[in-house]
């Protein structure tokens, strides 16, 4: 910017209104929206895509749960440490 006025369009803000008028809903003509059979679609896909996954990852916990038992001997008892690991440098 130079510092020289520019030219602005000075807006009175006022609402024009229109007449009033009814808006009616679209007709589905014998049959279901397209929206509404795609979003049963999705909602359908989506739970047995979800079910899928729960049932593919319990069965690999119980597969894997299985070959370490056989593998190892039986676990007496079980303690978890924390370990917080700093790698230092050079002191200059």
């Amino acid at each position: 910017m130079t510092g020289e006025p520019y030219d602005a369009e000075i807006v009175d803000a006022v609402a024009v209104l229109g007449e009033p008028r009814v808006i009616e809903r679209p007709r589905a003509r014998g049959m279901l929206a397209p929206m509404v059979v795609q979003t049963a679609a999705v909602a359908g896909a989506s739970m047995v895509a979800g079910a899928t996954a729960v049932a593919l990852a319990r069965r690999g916990k119980t597969k894997r749960l299985q070959r370490r038992s056989k593998a190892t001997a039986p676990v007496l008892a079980s303690r978890s440490f924390l370990i917080d690991v700093h790698m230092l440098g050079d002191r200059r």
